[in-house]
Protein backbone atom coordinates (compact mmCIF):
# COMPACT_ATOMS: atom_id res chain seq x y z
CA UNK A 1 0.00 0.00 0.00
CA UNK A 2 0.96 3.36 -0.88
CA UNK A 3 2.00 5.84 2.11
CA UNK A 4 0.22 8.83 1.91
CA UNK A 5 2.85 10.40 4.32
CA UNK A 6 5.37 10.23 1.52
CA UNK A 7 3.02 11.58 -1.38
CA UNK A 8 4.06 15.40 -2.43
CA UNK A 9 1.89 18.04 -1.52
CA UNK A 10 1.70 21.51 -3.95
CA UNK A 11 1.08 24.52 -2.02
CA UNK A 12 1.01 27.05 -4.99
CA UNK A 13 4.11 26.68 -6.84
CA UNK A 14 5.92 24.83 -4.23
CA UNK A 15 5.88 21.09 -4.19
CA UNK A 16 6.39 19.26 -1.20
CA UNK A 17 8.22 16.06 -1.47
CA UNK A 18 6.17 14.24 1.73
CA UNK A 19 3.91 15.48 4.29
CA UNK A 20 6.48 15.55 7.17
CA UNK A 21 6.84 19.38 8.45
CA UNK A 22 9.86 20.44 10.85
CA UNK A 23 8.11 22.42 13.52
CA UNK A 24 9.11 25.78 14.94
CA UNK A 25 11.11 25.29 17.75
CA UNK A 26 12.78 28.40 19.62
CA UNK A 27 16.24 27.75 20.43
CA UNK A 28 17.60 31.06 22.35
CA UNK A 29 20.99 31.26 20.83
CA UNK A 30 21.07 34.24 18.12
CA UNK A 31 22.38 37.47 19.45
CA UNK A 32 20.74 40.81 19.11
CA UNK A 33 18.35 39.11 17.16
CA UNK A 34 20.89 37.39 14.29
CA UNK A 35 21.35 33.90 13.85
CA UNK A 36 24.46 31.83 14.59
CA UNK A 37 26.78 28.75 14.23
CA UNK A 38 23.91 27.35 16.40
CA UNK A 39 21.17 27.54 13.72
CA UNK A 40 23.02 26.74 10.47
CA UNK A 41 24.26 23.17 12.77
CA UNK A 42 20.50 23.45 13.82
CA UNK A 43 18.36 23.93 10.85
CA UNK A 44 21.14 22.26 8.87
CA UNK A 45 20.57 19.00 10.18
CA UNK A 46 16.69 18.86 9.64
CA UNK A 47 17.11 19.86 5.78
CA UNK A 48 18.88 16.99 5.19
CA UNK A 49 16.66 14.75 7.03
CA UNK A 50 14.61 14.90 4.69
CA UNK A 51 10.72 16.08 5.54
CA UNK A 52 8.94 18.06 3.08
CA UNK A 53 9.43 21.55 4.91
CA UNK A 54 11.53 22.80 7.65
CA UNK A 55 10.80 25.67 9.23
CA UNK A 56 12.89 28.27 11.03
CA UNK A 57 12.07 29.01 15.13
CA UNK A 58 9.33 31.68 15.63
CA UNK A 59 11.56 34.82 14.02
CA UNK A 60 10.73 38.01 15.80
CA UNK A 61 9.79 41.02 12.75
CA UNK A 62 10.67 43.75 15.75
CA UNK A 63 13.44 43.56 19.04
CA UNK A 64 10.86 44.55 21.59
CA UNK A 65 8.76 41.70 19.98
CA UNK A 66 10.86 39.23 20.90
CA UNK A 67 10.18 36.51 23.61
CA UNK A 68 13.62 36.54 24.99
CA UNK A 69 16.86 39.02 24.31
CA UNK A 70 17.80 35.24 22.65
CA UNK A 71 15.09 34.78 20.37
CA UNK A 72 15.85 35.27 16.48
CA UNK A 73 15.17 37.97 14.44
CA UNK A 74 14.30 39.59 10.90
CA UNK A 75 14.10 43.30 11.29
CA UNK A 76 16.93 44.74 9.87
CA UNK A 77 20.40 44.25 7.09
CA UNK A 78 22.29 42.92 9.84
CA UNK A 79 19.60 40.20 10.85
CA UNK A 80 18.53 39.26 7.50
CA UNK A 81 22.32 38.73 6.20
CA UNK A 82 22.98 36.40 9.49
CA UNK A 83 20.26 34.67 8.45
CA UNK A 84 21.14 34.22 5.12
CA UNK A 85 24.20 32.21 5.76
CA UNK A 86 21.83 29.82 6.83
CA UNK A 87 19.05 29.17 4.41
CA UNK A 88 22.22 29.33 1.70
CA UNK A 89 23.79 26.46 3.65
CA UNK A 90 20.03 24.29 3.65
CA UNK A 91 19.84 25.38 0.25
CA UNK A 92 23.01 24.24 -0.97
CA UNK A 93 23.38 20.93 1.24
CA UNK A 94 19.84 20.00 2.28
CA UNK A 95 16.91 18.34 0.48
CA UNK A 96 13.73 19.79 2.07
CA UNK A 97 11.80 23.20 1.19
CA UNK A 98 12.46 26.01 3.54
CA UNK A 99 9.44 28.39 5.56
CA UNK A 100 9.82 30.70 8.32
CA UNK A 101 7.65 32.02 10.92
CA UNK A 102 7.47 35.18 11.39
CA UNK A 103 6.21 36.21 15.04
CA UNK A 104 5.59 38.76 17.66
CA UNK A 105 5.18 37.94 21.60
CA UNK A 106 3.66 40.85 22.39
CA UNK A 107 2.73 41.20 26.25
CA UNK A 108 4.69 37.75 26.88
CA UNK A 109 7.58 39.30 25.32
CA UNK A 110 10.83 40.29 28.08
CA UNK A 111 11.14 37.27 29.43
CA UNK A 112 14.49 34.68 30.36
CA UNK A 113 15.19 31.96 28.03
CA UNK A 114 13.39 28.73 29.59
CA UNK A 115 17.31 27.37 30.48
CA UNK A 116 17.02 30.47 32.81
CA UNK A 117 13.58 29.89 34.56
CA UNK A 118 11.47 31.53 31.70
CA UNK A 119 10.45 34.40 33.75
CA UNK A 120 10.07 37.86 32.84
CA UNK A 121 12.99 40.29 32.86
CA UNK A 122 13.77 42.22 35.88
CA UNK A 123 15.15 46.08 35.50
CA UNK A 124 18.52 44.75 35.72
CA UNK A 125 18.19 42.08 33.53
CA UNK A 126 17.54 44.31 30.49
CA UNK A 127 13.63 44.15 30.61
CA UNK A 128 11.72 46.25 27.90
CA UNK A 129 8.42 47.51 28.25
CA UNK A 130 5.87 45.46 26.64
CA UNK A 131 2.80 46.01 24.48
CA UNK A 132 -0.01 43.95 24.04
CA UNK A 133 -4.46 44.47 23.40
CA UNK A 134 -5.22 45.73 26.63
CA UNK A 135 -3.44 46.63 29.76
CA UNK A 136 -3.44 43.05 31.05
CA UNK A 137 -0.20 41.19 32.28
CA UNK A 138 -0.17 37.53 31.42
CA UNK A 139 0.01 36.24 34.75
CA UNK A 140 0.74 37.62 38.30
CA UNK A 141 3.84 38.90 38.38
CA UNK A 142 4.67 39.19 34.59
CA UNK A 143 5.12 42.64 33.07
CA UNK A 144 1.90 44.78 32.22
CA UNK A 145 1.88 45.17 28.69
CA UNK A 146 1.09 48.90 27.10
CA UNK A 147 -2.33 48.97 25.22
CA UNK A 148 -1.42 49.49 22.08
CA UNK A 149 -2.64 52.80 19.97
CA UNK A 150 -3.57 52.70 16.26
CA UNK A 151 0.12 53.92 15.74
CA UNK A 152 1.65 51.05 17.28
CA UNK A 153 -0.72 48.41 15.87
CA UNK A 154 -0.02 50.07 12.46
CA UNK A 155 3.74 49.63 13.06
CA UNK A 156 3.43 46.22 13.67
CA UNK A 157 1.29 45.42 10.46
CA UNK A 158 4.77 47.29 9.06
CA UNK A 159 7.09 45.55 10.66
CA UNK A 160 5.67 42.16 9.25
CA UNK A 161 5.55 43.04 5.87
CA UNK A 162 9.08 44.14 6.29
CA UNK A 163 10.44 40.53 7.54
CA UNK A 164 7.91 39.29 4.70
CA UNK A 165 10.25 41.10 1.90
CA UNK A 166 13.65 40.41 3.65
CA UNK A 167 11.78 36.37 3.94
CA UNK A 168 11.01 36.75 0.10
CA UNK A 169 15.11 38.41 -0.29
CA UNK A 170 16.43 34.92 1.49
CA UNK A 171 14.96 32.62 -1.50
CA UNK A 172 12.54 30.95 1.64
CA UNK A 173 9.58 29.01 0.01
CA UNK A 174 7.09 29.55 2.88
CA UNK A 175 5.68 31.71 5.36
CA UNK A 176 4.13 31.26 8.36
CA UNK A 177 2.36 34.24 10.55
CA UNK A 178 2.48 33.30 14.14
CA UNK A 179 -0.90 34.05 15.52
CA UNK A 180 -0.74 31.06 18.36
CA UNK A 181 0.65 30.25 22.25
CA UNK A 182 -0.75 33.26 23.27
CA UNK A 183 1.92 35.80 21.51
CA UNK A 184 0.59 39.39 19.91
CA UNK A 185 -1.86 37.98 17.40
CA UNK A 186 -3.09 34.99 19.96
CA UNK A 187 -3.60 37.54 22.24
CA UNK A 188 -5.83 40.12 20.09
CA UNK A 189 -8.21 36.56 19.12
CA UNK A 190 -9.04 36.02 23.14
CA UNK A 191 -11.61 37.59 24.74
CA UNK A 192 -9.66 36.78 27.76
CA UNK A 193 -6.53 39.01 27.03
CA UNK A 194 -8.19 41.33 24.25
CA UNK A 195 -10.84 44.25 26.63
CA UNK A 196 -10.38 47.10 23.96
CA UNK A 197 -13.47 49.15 22.64
CA UNK A 198 -12.27 50.12 19.79
CA UNK A 199 -11.90 47.96 16.07
CA UNK A 200 -9.97 45.45 17.34
CA UNK A 201 -11.73 44.72 20.47
CA UNK A 202 -15.33 43.52 21.55
CA UNK A 203 -16.55 41.44 19.37
CA UNK A 204 -15.23 38.29 17.63
CA UNK A 205 -15.05 39.68 14.02
CA UNK A 206 -12.97 42.80 15.87
CA UNK A 207 -10.92 40.51 17.74
CA UNK A 208 -9.66 38.58 14.35
CA UNK A 209 -9.02 42.12 12.68
CA UNK A 210 -5.10 42.39 13.76
CA UNK A 211 -4.98 39.24 12.16
CA UNK A 212 -6.69 39.17 9.26
CA UNK A 213 -4.88 42.83 8.32
CA UNK A 214 -1.30 41.44 9.20
CA UNK A 215 -2.59 38.73 6.45
CA UNK A 216 -3.76 40.25 4.25
CA UNK A 217 -0.42 42.90 3.60
CA UNK A 218 1.78 40.10 4.41
CA UNK A 219 0.21 38.42 0.96
CA UNK A 220 0.47 41.22 -0.81
CA UNK A 221 4.26 41.60 0.15
CA UNK A 222 4.66 37.89 -0.33
CA UNK A 223 4.92 36.47 -4.00
CA UNK A 224 1.79 35.17 -5.67
CA UNK A 225 3.68 31.67 -6.46
CA UNK A 226 4.75 30.94 -2.87
CA UNK A 227 2.31 29.89 0.09
CA UNK A 228 1.58 31.63 2.96
CA UNK A 229 -0.06 30.08 5.96
CA UNK A 230 -0.86 30.89 9.96
CA UNK A 231 -0.58 28.99 13.20
CA UNK A 232 -3.13 28.95 15.22
CA UNK A 233 -4.54 28.05 18.87
CA UNK A 234 -7.23 26.38 17.88
CA UNK A 235 -8.39 26.50 21.82
CA UNK A 236 -7.51 28.28 24.60
CA UNK A 237 -8.78 25.25 27.17
CA UNK A 238 -10.00 27.82 29.18
CA UNK A 239 -13.87 27.85 29.50
CA UNK A 240 -15.08 31.37 28.39
CA UNK A 241 -11.77 31.30 25.91
CA UNK A 242 -10.98 31.46 22.38
CA UNK A 243 -12.30 27.45 20.82
CA UNK A 244 -12.07 25.45 17.93
CA UNK A 245 -15.71 27.09 16.98
CA UNK A 246 -14.11 30.53 16.91
CA UNK A 247 -11.26 28.76 15.06
CA UNK A 248 -13.57 27.30 12.26
CA UNK A 249 -14.87 30.84 11.53
CA UNK A 250 -11.16 32.16 11.72
CA UNK A 251 -10.28 29.82 8.98
CA UNK A 252 -13.00 30.66 6.42
CA UNK A 253 -12.16 34.33 6.92
CA UNK A 254 -8.49 33.37 6.39
CA UNK A 255 -9.42 30.75 3.42
CA UNK A 256 -11.30 34.12 1.65
CA UNK A 257 -7.52 35.77 1.72
CA UNK A 258 -5.92 32.72 0.15
CA UNK A 259 -5.00 31.55 2.76
CA UNK A 260 -2.97 28.22 1.46
CA UNK A 261 -2.51 25.98 5.29
CA UNK A 262 -3.47 26.48 8.60
CA UNK A 263 -1.46 25.09 11.25
CA UNK A 264 -3.61 24.11 14.10
CA UNK A 265 -2.02 23.89 17.73
CA UNK A 266 -3.47 25.01 20.89
CA UNK A 267 -3.12 26.77 24.18
CA UNK A 268 -0.56 29.24 25.62
CA UNK A 269 -2.48 32.69 26.16
CA UNK A 270 -3.92 31.45 29.51
CA UNK A 271 -1.82 30.30 32.94
CA UNK A 272 -5.69 28.47 33.95
CA UNK A 273 -5.60 26.21 30.61
CA UNK A 274 -6.33 23.01 31.50
CA UNK A 275 -5.18 20.73 28.02
CA UNK A 276 -5.85 17.13 27.82
CA UNK A 277 -1.80 15.60 26.84
CA UNK A 278 -2.72 12.42 24.97
CA UNK A 279 -0.40 11.37 21.70
CA UNK A 280 -2.31 13.75 18.89
CA UNK A 281 -4.60 15.36 21.23
CA UNK A 282 -4.61 18.40 19.24
CA UNK A 283 -5.87 16.59 15.65
CA UNK A 284 -9.12 16.69 15.73
CA UNK A 285 -9.02 20.46 15.70
CA UNK A 286 -6.71 19.69 12.50
CA UNK A 287 -9.04 17.83 11.52
CA UNK A 288 -12.97 19.89 12.28
CA UNK A 289 -11.07 23.00 10.55
CA UNK A 290 -9.77 20.70 7.26
CA UNK A 291 -14.15 19.26 7.15
CA UNK A 292 -15.79 22.43 7.76
CA UNK A 293 -13.61 24.57 5.81
CA UNK A 294 -11.43 22.67 2.87
CA UNK A 295 -8.70 24.57 3.75
CA UNK A 296 -5.28 22.31 4.22
CA UNK A 297 -4.48 21.79 7.55
CA UNK A 298 -1.12 20.96 9.71
CA UNK A 299 -1.55 18.59 12.42
CA UNK A 300 1.13 18.99 16.14
CA UNK A 301 1.52 17.68 19.16
CA UNK A 302 2.65 14.63 20.33
CA UNK A 303 2.87 13.17 16.92
CA UNK A 304 6.10 10.62 17.61
CA UNK A 305 5.27 7.29 15.32
CA UNK A 306 5.54 6.90 11.84
CA UNK A 307 1.93 5.02 11.95
CA UNK A 308 0.34 7.40 13.83
CA UNK A 309 1.57 10.41 11.34
CA UNK A 310 0.51 8.18 8.37
CA UNK A 311 -3.19 7.43 9.83
CA UNK A 312 -3.42 11.09 10.53
CA UNK A 313 -2.72 11.97 6.20
CA UNK A 314 -4.61 8.87 5.37
CA UNK A 315 -7.53 9.33 7.39
CA UNK A 316 -7.58 13.18 5.81
CA UNK A 317 -7.21 14.34 9.27
CA UNK A 318 -4.79 16.62 8.05
CA UNK A 319 -2.61 17.20 5.16
CA UNK A 320 0.49 17.78 7.05
CA UNK A 321 2.19 16.73 10.07
CA UNK A 322 4.86 18.76 11.59
CA UNK A 323 7.04 17.36 14.72
CA UNK A 324 9.25 19.04 17.11
CA UNK A 325 10.65 17.79 20.18
CA UNK A 326 10.11 14.44 18.28
CA UNK A 327 12.34 16.07 15.36
CA UNK A 328 15.22 16.98 18.13
CA UNK A 329 15.42 13.65 19.24
CA UNK A 330 15.93 11.81 15.89
CA UNK A 331 16.65 14.85 13.14
CA UNK A 332 16.24 11.56 10.89
CA UNK A 333 12.56 11.05 11.75
CA UNK A 334 11.72 10.92 8.17
CA UNK A 335 13.79 8.74 6.81
CA UNK A 336 13.07 6.06 9.42
CA UNK A 337 9.64 6.97 8.65
CA UNK A 338 9.91 6.39 5.12
CA UNK A 339 11.52 3.04 5.75
CA UNK A 340 8.78 1.91 8.45
CA UNK A 341 6.32 2.84 5.87
CA UNK A 342 7.70 1.31 2.70
CA UNK A 343 7.95 4.60 1.07
CA UNK A 344 10.91 6.62 -0.19
CA UNK A 345 11.78 10.14 0.39
CA UNK A 346 14.82 12.62 -0.47
CA UNK A 347 18.65 11.94 0.99
CA UNK A 348 21.28 14.69 0.90
CA UNK A 349 23.36 14.19 -1.74
CA UNK A 350 26.48 13.89 1.13
CA UNK A 351 24.15 11.32 2.74
CA UNK A 352 23.27 9.45 0.41
CA UNK A 353 25.92 6.53 0.73
CA UNK A 354 23.18 5.78 3.38
CA UNK A 355 20.11 5.18 1.77
CA UNK A 356 18.83 1.73 2.35
CA UNK A 357 18.91 0.92 -1.48
CA UNK A 358 22.87 1.79 -1.40
CA UNK A 359 23.57 -0.99 1.32
CA UNK A 360 20.78 -3.16 1.52
CA UNK A 361 22.59 -6.06 3.02
CA UNK A 362 23.02 -4.33 6.04
CA UNK A 363 19.52 -3.72 6.22
CA UNK A 364 18.56 -7.21 5.53
CA UNK A 365 20.71 -8.40 8.59
CA UNK A 366 19.00 -5.64 10.63
CA UNK A 367 15.37 -7.22 8.98
CA UNK A 368 16.51 -11.05 9.84
CA UNK A 369 17.68 -10.17 13.52
CA UNK A 370 14.34 -8.59 14.30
Amino acid sequence: MTSQLFTPLSLREVELANRVVVAPMCQYQAIDGAAQDWHLMNLGQYAMGAAGLVFTEATHVTPEGRITPCCLGLWSDETEAALARVVDFCREHGAAALGIQLAHAGRKASCHPPLLGGKPLGPGDGAWQTIGPSAQPYDDGWHTPEEMSAAQIAGVKAAFVDATRRSARLGLDVVEIHGAHGYLISEFLSPLSNRRGDDYGGSRGNRMRLLLEVFEAVRAAWPADKPLGVRISASEWVEGGWDIEDSVVLAHELKALACDFIDVSSGGNNPGQKIQFRPGYQVPFAERIRAETGIATMAVGMITEPAQAEEIVAGGKADMVALARGMMFNPRWAWHAAEALGADTPYAEGYARCHPARWPQAFASRQAAE
